[in-house]
């Protein structure tokens, strides 16, 4: 996801595919952990994802 994206979302939004992002990221991690994954950078690009989200949110918060 690009960041001229995450911008577009609104701050509601944006929490709530966080939180969904987070859950992903968990289930991939716990499923590398089995067996592993056929594509691992799928776990640093989720990671990676929640980063920009969470900068971009804490932004919204500290323009308030």
């Amino acid at each position: 996801m690009k960041v001229t994206e995450i911008r577009e979302m609104t701050t509601s939004d944006l929490v709530e595919r966080i939180e969904t992002e987070e859950s992903n990221y968990q289930q991939l991690l716990l499923q590398h952990s089995v067996s592993p994954l056929e594509n691992p950078s799928q776990i640093r690009t989720l990671r990676r994802t929640i980063a920009r989200m969470k900068t971009i949110l804490r932004e919204r918060e500290l323009n308030k």
